[in-house]
């Protein structure tokens, strides 16, 4: 298992290392400082002594790899690759265009993402496996045509759709829930409620019908034919037999899910105003804050890897098959 995980985690540097070296090309070749100063202090009358000292304030004034002027190992430190790149390895990613510190920034936005995320995340789960085993019980049913029908109807339908709506019919019309807004504390689930709710909803339609189809596929084997055939229930074949060897492909969509879970949800947070990572990354890109985004899109690269070796360990504890090696 500790090998395993030691091999994994080597075979994940060199992805984490290429996507840094492609982020840092895109920020500070493809586009460099004098531009990302340029779009900050207007494109129109910008002196090169306005340029200059929104580079220096910010450390953008430095070599890109290499500073001659330097002496000893400050010739690759005292460098822009090593202060905005390779410093996110230790997850220092310093402070904002704009003067903040990004790692607090984190800190502080990541719960109410997690806030949405994770109940959309395990609820919604829940209610698409249900739903789509209620479908693939009663198959070739008109219960189960009818199902497929609803499923394609709700995956045609934008998320735009439910989440104005919803705001509409709740909070404007029903009073249920604030529009939009967050508070700490204990009050935060008033502010949840209806982006849970939606988030969940708006998912049921693709997720649902994809797990039917794996249901499906599981059902058609060789040993379900087996199992029904020695007389096993069908409502106990599809639990303890189909559903346990469904889990693997569906740990495998999953991991996809995962780094939203930290990075939030970049639609239903800017929708509903809440300060998750989701919205502070909106927020970034229409503020022109490269030092952010950069964060974010590195953040989101460590988080989606995890997600993949939690799902490859995962495998084993639903799978006996499976061994790692």
């Amino acid at each position: 298992m500790l090998a395993y995980l030691v091999r994994r985690i080597l075979y994940a540097l060199p992805i984490l290392i290429g996507v840094n070296l492609i982020t840092f090309v895109l920020f500070f070749v493809v586009n460099t400082p004098d531009d990302m100063a340029r779009m900050h202090l207007g494109m129109k009358r910008v002196t090169p002594e306005a340029i200059e000292k929104w580079k220096v304030e910010r450390g953008y004034d430095r070599p890109l790899l290499y500073n001659r002027q330097a002496e000893g190992s400050g010739s690759l430190t005292d460098t822009i690759f090593f202060d905005k790149s390779v410093r996110l390895f230790a997850f220092d990613f310093g402070a904002s265009d704009s003067g903040r510190n990004i790692g607090e920034d984190i800190s502080q936005r990541m719960w109410p993402s997690l806030a949405i995320a994770l109940p959309v995340f395990l609820i919604g789960l829940l209610v698409y496996i249900s739903f789509a085993m209620l479908l693939a019980f009663f198959r070739g049913s008109y219960l189960d045509i009818s199902g497929v029908v609803l499923c394609v109807v709700l995956m045609s339908i934008s998320g735009l759709f439910y989440i104005i709506g919803g705001q509409y019919l709740f909070s404007k019309i029903l009073h249920l829930v604030p529009v939009s807004g967050y508070e700490p504390g204990w009050l935060a689930w008033r502010f949840v409620l209806l982006p849970v709710a939606i988030g969940i909803f708006a998912g049921i339609g693709s997720s649902s019908r994809w797990y039917r189809t794996i249901f499906l596929e599981e059902i058609n084997r060789d040993y379900v034919r087996t199992a029904r055939a020695k007389g096993l229930p069908e409502l106990r074949l599809l639990f303890r037999h189909v559903l346990k060897n469904a889990m693997v492909p569906i740990l495998t969509g999953v991991v996809v899910v995962l780094p939203t879970l930290f990075m939030g949800n970049l639609i239903l947070e800017s929708f509903f105003g809440i300060p998750g990572l989701g919205a502070y990354t909106i927020e970034a890109i229409q503020n022109q804050d490269f030092a952010i985004v950069r964060a974010m899109v590195f953040l989101g690269s460590v988080l989606y890897i995890l997600g993949l070796l939690l799902t490859d360990l995962s495998y084993t504890l639903v799978d006996p098959r499976i061994r790692l090696s």
